[in-house]
């Protein structure tokens, strides 16, 4: 059986990142190496992991598009649903999150926003599906 266990973004400072999330969406820290090369956050069934940019020169020796807060997104995003996305998207916001696009309620009744963490990674928030 094939399973979806965990997403990794290449990031500056392991440590830096992992505390965003924890202040920005209360996910619980799991590990960060020694080295701060690599680290997990709990968030549910998939796990949510950053590795340091040299990991990732070590482990893709051809390269890689390094992401940057200052450009436009990848053409790519993780999703966490909440409750109320306004209220955790000033959350994220506060904690150092960029806002994308605020929060709109889509045809088929989920309201649904972007913000973008500090490394650029784009984020939506939205409300769960029935």
């Amino acid at each position: 059986m094939i399973r979806f266990a965990y997403t990794i973004f290449y990031v500056n400072d392991v440590s830096v990142s992992i505390s965003f999330y924890e202040k920005a969406f209360g996910f619980k820290r799991k590990f960060i190496s020694e080295n701060n090369e690599y680290g997990e956050l709990l968030t549910g069934e998939t796990t949510l992991s950053f590795a340091s940019v040299n990991l990732a020169k070590s482990n893709l020796t051809n390269g890689f598009v390094q992401s940057n807060a200052n450009e436009k997104p990848f053409a790519m995003e993780i999703g966490f649903t909440t409750d109320d996305v306004a209220v955790t998207m000033n959350q994220a916001i506060a904690a150092g999150a960029k806002k994308v696009e605020e929060p709109k309620v889509k045809p088929w009744g989920q309201t649904v926003a972007y913000i973008k963490d500090p490394d650029g990674f784009l984020i939506e928030l939205c409300t769960p599906m029935n």
